[in-house]
This record gives C-alpha cells, sequence and structure tokens, in this order.
C-alpha cells in the first residue's frame, strides 16, 4: 500500500483516495516573472514522481497546476509591489508580454525534464470570475471585513486557523509574521486588493469593492483547484515554504467557503540548498536550467541528481554531486544499451527487484531507495539481460530518465589517436606488449580508455 507523509498531521499514512478509480492532485505552479530555478524545479520532479507512482500503482490521476500571472506581491505582508507588474517595469514590456515569455520558459524546462504535462493548465487572470465570486461568498459567511488596501480575510473567525503550519494565533503578536496596518490580526490576509490610485497598473478588474483592483495570491489557487477538481481534493502539492503562509490561508478560505475539510493529503518537497543557503531570486543563489545546460548538464543528468534525495529533505546542491549524479545516469544508460541485445529469458527471475522498487517507491516515494535496487538489479549477473532491459524499462515509468531513449555515443576521435590506436593495434599483433601498454597510456593521456574484449577493442572517452 501506498504510504505518504501528510503535512497536515505530520505522519506517514496509508493512501486512501476519495474516489478509488481517480485521484485529484492539485499543485501550485510558477509565479511566472522569470525563469525558473533548478530549486524551484525541483518541487515538479518530486511531484512527477508522485504522479507517475500513482500510475504505477494503477490509478487514475487528474492533475492541475496554476500559473501566477497575477497577484504575488513581494511581501506575505500584503504590501509591495506585483512582481508581475515590477518585472514589467524592469524589462520595459507589458505585463502580458512578460507573462507569456515566463510561462512559455517554464513549460520549456518542464518539458525537458520530462515531467509528465498535468491535466489541466489555468492562469490566475482566466479565471477572475470565479475568485470574485468566492470572496463574496466568504463575504456572505462574515469572513471578511474592508480596510483602505483592500478586501481581507478575518482569521479570528476560524478556531483552527494556521493547524498546516502549526500556528498559534494567540501567541503572535502585531507584526510578528507581518505589518498590520489596518489588519485587525497579523494573520488575516488580503483577498482583493484595491488599485493603488498613484500608480496605473497593467492588470486590473472592476469589482463589487471599491472600483478596479486584482485577487491575492491565495484565493487564486482556491478558486481555481474547485473549478477543476470539485469540492474535495486527494492531494495538494507544493514546496515548504508554502506551509506557513500560502497553503495555510488556502485551507483558510477554503474550508470556510465549503463548510467542510476540504483536502486529505498536503505534500511539500524541500528545499534544494547551496552552502546551506535555500536556492532563492531573493537571494540571488540560483541557477536555471539553461545554465546547467550550457555547463555540459543534460537536463536528464539534473533529474537524477533530484532521485538521489528525499522529497520531504533538504538536498545540497554542488557540481561535484552533480558529476556524480551525471556519471551515475551515463552508465546507467550504457547498461540500457548492453542489455538491449539479450535474447533469453528466465520466468520471474526479476519478480523479487519488482516487488522491491514498489515497496520503495510506495514507502512516500522513497526513490534513493527505489535507485539502489535498481542497481543492485543491473549488477546481478543471474539474471538475464532481456528481463533486467525490460524491468529497467518498467521502472523507468517512474524514474523518468528516457532510458529507452539511450543511444550509443558516437566518439569524435582525432587523427592523433586514430594513429596511437593503428601502431598500438600493430603492437599487440607483433607481441610487443610492453609497447602496446605504453601506447595505451598515451591513449588515456588523450582523454579515452581502452577496453580489450573477445569482440576486439572498445574505446571509451574518459
Amino acid at each position: 500500500m501506498l504510504k505518504l507523509y501528510n503535512t497536515l498531521s505530520r505522519k506517514l499514512e496509508s493512501f486512501k483516495p476519495i474516489d478509488k478509480n481517480e485521484v485529484l492532485i492539485y499543485a501550485c505552479g510558477p509565479t511566472v516573472y522569470h525563469y525558473a530555478h533548478i530549486g524551484n524545479l525541483r518541487s515538479y520532479v518530486f511531484e512527477d514522481i508522485l504522479k507517475r507512482t500513482l500510475l504505477y500503482n494503477c490509478y487514475k490521476v487528474k492533475h492541475v497546476i496554476n500559473i501566477t500571472d497575477v497577484g504575488h506581491l513581494t511581501s506575505d505582508a500584503d504590501t509591495g509591489e506585483d512582481k508581475m507588474e515590477k518585472e514589467a517595469k524592469l524589462e520595459k514590456k507589458s505585463v502580458w508580454d512578460i507573462a507569456v515569455f515566463y510561462t512559455n520558459a517554464f513549460k520549456l524546462d518542464f518539458k525537458k525534464l520530462n515531467l509528465l504535462e498535468p491535466s489541466v493548465w489555468c492562469k490566475a487572470t482566466d479565471n477572475i470570475k470565479e475568485q470574485v465570486e468566492l470572496i463574496k461568498e466568504l463575504e456572505k459567511k462574515g469572513y471578511t471585513y474592508i480596510t483602505n488596501d483592500g478586501v481581507y480575510f478575518d482569521t479570528s473567525k476560524l478556531k483552527d486557523y494556521g493547524r498546516l503550519a502549526k500556528l498559534k494565533k494567540s501567541g503572535l503578536k502585531a507584526g510578528a509574521r507581518v505589518k498590520v496596518g489596518e489588519k485587525r490580526l497579523p494573520t488575516d490576509f488580503a483577498l482583493w486588493k484595491f488599485s493603488p490610485k498613484d500608480d496605473k497598473r497593467q492588470m486590473e478588474w472592476d469589482s463589487p469593492w471599491n472600483g478596479k483592483g486584482f485577487p491575492g495570491w491565495h484565493i487564486e489557487c482556491s478558486a481555481m483547484a474547485i473549478k477543476y477538481l470539485g469540492k474535495r481534493i486527494d492531494i495538494h502539492c507544493g514546496g515548504i515554504d508554502h506551509v506557513p503562509v500560502h497553503h495555510t490561508n488556502e485551507i483558510a478560505q477554503s474550508e470556510a467557503y465549503l463548510g467542510k475539510k476540504w483536502v486529505n493529503y498536503w505534500l511539500h518537497g524541500d528545499f534544494l540548498v547551496i552552502n546551506k543557503e535555500k536556492m532563492a531570486k531573493s537571494g540571488n543563489n540560483f541557477l536555471t536550467l539553461s545554465e546547467l545546460e550550457k555547463k555540459g548538464y543534460s537536463p536528464m543528468d539534473f533529474r537524477y541528481f533530484c532521485l538521489t534525495g528525499h522529497y520531504h529533505t533538504q538536498l545540497n546542491f554542488s557540481f561535484e554531486e552533480l558529476d556524480a549524479a551525471r556519471n551515475a545516469h551515463k552508465k546507467l544508460k550504457s547498461r540500457v544499451i548492453e542489455f538491449r541485445k539479450g535474447e533469453e529469458s528466465l520466468p520471474k527471475s526479476v519478480e523479487l527487484y519488482k516487488k522491491e522498487f514498489l515497496k520503495s517507491i510506495n514507502d512516500d516515494l522513497n526513490m534513493p531507495k527505489a535507485l539502489a535496487v535498481v542497481w543492485e538489479m543491473v549488477k546481478d549477473e543471474a539474471v538475464p539481460k532481456k528481463d533486467r532491459y525490460d524491468a529497467l524499462l518498467q521502472f523507468d515509468s517512474v524514474l523518468g530518465l528516457k532510458l529507452e531513449e539511450a543511444k550509443e555515443e558516437r566518439l569524435e576521435v582525432s587523427n592523433e589517436v586514430k594513429q596511437l590506436l593503428e601502431h598500438r593495434e600493430a603492437a599487440r599483433k607483433d607481441k610487443d606488449f610492453k609497447k602496446a601498454d605504453e601506447l595505451r597510456v598515451k591513449i588515456r593521456d588523450k582523454g579515452y580508455l581502452i577496453e580489450d574484449s573477445a569482440e576486439g577493442i572498445k574505446l571509451k572517452k574518459l
């Protein structure tokens, strides 16, 4: 049985879907004001592994990812500029152009990493009506109040506000989490912001409250999740940084609106860190996937690297670790190429490995353990190559490393190395093994490794 760590209970729980035939997943997507960095992308790899694991367990999955193209302010205090508007000013482009450009860039990274497409991509700006209607309903139920700058959710109306993050409202003093301003409590949050009178916004809409404005970040996800998945959801995913504010506020407004429990399982991916610091755009210590590619790493090398750490523990990034992942990925592809040529088969020769692989992924998506099972099987010479090949492709439906596409690399060899190879072969024929060994060393110094076999010599790039 699949077990998942539920942030809400802080426990490992057996997964039981609402509908036995289909699992409903909502995942917080990017705010498209800049390129996604590899720390962001680690979260989407984790969510992809979750989806692939559910499919491996024969569930159907309906998966929704949103695009935040308005309403995400630079501060959790409901203050500061809209991130989209700020970037548009910096780049001297329209907000709409910024949104399209960085949405396309994110979807390109998504494709490069072999992430399964969601059932629905949805944009905040396409669902303004739904957000306004949700706020109006909260207003009817007495959960809102109005200040000079917006419509706010009154967290004092909920006894269990903050249970996801284990917040204690009674212990929060004014300004402890955010600046209060006209807010009644520091935990209260904006549902709708009024457009500033002294600053023209590119993204604003008519509303029932004080003229033009724009939605708060949190209301967007609730409105879109409910619209596309319904009033009960199996799993809600996101980065661990969403726990104290964004997801806490999503729960508050959604359950106030619905009058019942909204999400059964909350799953969060932990940070990718560099020198023990969270990778973040604000800290200017981030790398993009394109930058890794320019340094010679493939997106699948990075994906393999992500598999080496458990999703809800921090993963330290270094180029040494990425090199190790690239080398392991390269070796795995070479074994796939080797095993592809195998013909013999022994019934049930890999059944034990299949059981261990399933056990590993069902243990809260334990991918480091699953990789260990993969390598144990790969090295088991008692298992026919064909069976190892077939099992690897089956496992890759979860790993997502495109192993079936593995191809032998065509080596570009200089004329100098070719001549050294010819001289070495001549020395071997003359049984001058001392000279042959000296030439082997020279060839290795040029960056190539020679492997002698019954089929002839094999040349590999070091």
